[in-house]
């Protein structure tokens, strides 16, 4: 079990770093483009959510990111042993809860530089990709179960 602690601060290092590299190395609201038309770097802080929700309100995201930490840890002790699909989207999620509460907690917002030209899509970090691909995992875990469940339910 104890691996996937060890790679979810990985990740939020690779995460810290990305953020760190950013901000020392590109102006607020510059842009880098890396491949034309489809990807670029460019450095923006976000007191809020996605899309810019709830901006400026810490206290609401310092309550319910702590929350959040205690019932991921909870659950990856409790159920997390069983099942490597349900630990690698816990892992993800943790991992990008905590590269964004980092930046919350010294910041006082979240630094985002990835932006997809190709689509109207916020500017995200690495954390938020984390967060999405461990949502993704767990929506595809449950949905895996509920079949297993009903399978079993049907030959037992």
């Amino acid at each position: 079990m104890y691996i996937y602690y060890i790679l979810a601060v990985l990740m939020v290092g690779l995460d810290q770093w990305t953020k760190i590299l950013t901000v020392n190395n590109i102006e607020l609201y510059e842009t880098v483009e890396f491949i034309p038309g489809v990807l670029s770097w460019t450095y923006i802080q976000n007191d809020g959510a996605a899309w810019s929700i709830l901006e400026g309100q810490m206290w609401f995201f310092y309550i319910v990111t702590s929350i959040v930490l205690v019932v991921l840890v909870y659950n990856m002790q409790k159920y997390g042993k069983g099942d490597r699909l349900f630990s690698w989207a816990l892992t993800f999620i943790l991992a990008g809860t905590i590269g964004n509460f980092i930046d919350r907690l010294r910041l006082q917002y979240v630094v985002d530089m990835v932006k997809l030209e190709f689509i109207n899509f916020p500017i995200f970090n690495l954390a938020d990709s984390l967060l999405s691909v461990g949502v993704v995992l767990l929506v595809i875990y449950v949905f895996a179960d509920e079949r297993k469940e009903k399978k079993k339910k049907q030959t037992g």
